[in-house]
C-alpha cells in the first residue's frame, strides 16, 4: 500500500500542535503568579546559634555584669550576682534597663526559690517583668501553688490570666519569650492604639495577642496615660528569684 505522506506529516506534527496551547497556558500562569511575587526589600539575615542570642539582639544579660542596668531609683544596683545568673536582693528595690524600648521581643529567663515552706499564694517566688516600666507579665511560683488566676506565672498581673499553666516545681530555671506592641498614642495624647502582648512560657502559648487595658495597678482599673519608649524593669517583691540570659528584639 502506498503511504499518503500528506496524512504522515499531519500525524508528526499534531503532538508538537497539541502542545502549543498546554505551554501557553503555562506560561501564563507563570505570569500571573509574579504578579503576586515581592523581590524587594530583601530581609536582612540573621544568625542563629541553638542556646545563643540572635546576632541582632541586644544582650541586657550574660551573667557577667550589670553594665545594662541601673537601681530603680537610678545609681548602684543592691542585687547579687553569683553562677551566671543575678538574684533579688529584698528591700533593695527593683532594677531596670539604661536603654528604653518600644515593640520589642523579649527572652527572659528565670528562677523561683525552691524553698517553699512557709511560703504561698502571691507570697511565693514574687517577681515581675515590667514591658516599658508599666505593663507587667507576672512571675511566681505557681507549681501547685493556689492564687487568682490573674495573678499567677504567665499572668498580664490584675488583667489576663494565662491560658494554661505552663509552670515548672520551685528551683527551676524557667523562659519567658515574649512579643510586645507598645501602645501609640496621639501628637495630644489620646491613645491611639492599646498595648498587645504574646508571652510563651517554657515554650508554651500562655497570652495570645492578649490587649493591654493600661499599667498595672494592684487597686482598681488600669487607664492610659500618654508616654514614649521606657525601660524594662525587674521587680522587687520580697522573694529571691533569680534571673539570667535576658535580651531583646526591637521590632
Amino acid at each position: 500500500m502506498m503511504m499518503d505522506y500528506r496524512m504522515a506529516a499531519v500525524w508528526l506534527l499534531a503532538p508538537a500542535l497539541m502542545a502549543a496551547p498546554v505551554a501557553a497556558q503555562e506560561m501564563n500562569r507563570r505570569a500571573q503568579s509574579e504578579v503576586t511575587e515581592i523581590w524587594e526589600p530583601v530581609p536582612r539575615s540573621v544568625a542563629t546559634t541553638e542556646g545563643q542570642p540572635p546576632s541582632d539582639a541586644v544582650v541586657l544579660f550574660d551573667g557577667t555584669g550589670f553594665d545594662a542596668w541601673e537601681a530603680e531609683q537610678g545609681g548602684q544596683i543592691g542585687w547579687s550576682l553569683e553562677e551566671d545568673a543575678m538574684t533579688v536582693a529584698s528591700g533593695s528595690g527593683g532594677i531596670r534597663t539604661k536603654e528604653a524600648f518600644c515593640d520589642v521581643q523579649l527572652h527572659v529567663e528565670w528562677r523561683t526559690p525552691s524553698e517553699t515552706a512557709g511560703f504561698d499564694g502571691q507570697d511565693r517566688g514574687n517577681s515581675g517583668i515590667f514591658l516599658q516600666e508599666r505593663y507587667e507579665i507576672q512571675v511566681l511560683d505557681s507549681s501547685d501553688n493556689a492564687t487568682y488566676a490573674n495573678g499567677q506565672a504567665g499572668s498580664v498581673y490584675k488583667q489576663h490570666p494565662p491560658l494554661v499553666n505552663a509552670s515548672r516545681a520551685p528551683g527551676e530555671w524557667q523562659s519567658y519569650d515574649i512579643l510586645f506592641d507598645a501602645p501609640i498614642f496621639s501628637e495630644h495624647g489620646a491613645l491611639r492604639r492599646p498595648a498587645y502582648v504574646t508571652v510563651l512560657q517554657n515554650g508554651v502559648v500562655v497570652q495570645n495577642h492578649a490587649q493591654i487595658q493600661g499599667p498595672t495597678v494592684w487597686i482598681g482599673a488600669p487607664s492610659y496615660e500618654a508616654h514614649g519608649c521606657a525601660p524594662i524593669f525587674l521587680q522587687d517583691h520580697n522573694s529571691d528569684v533569680s534571673y539570667r540570659n535576658i535580651w531583646l528584639r526591637p521590632i
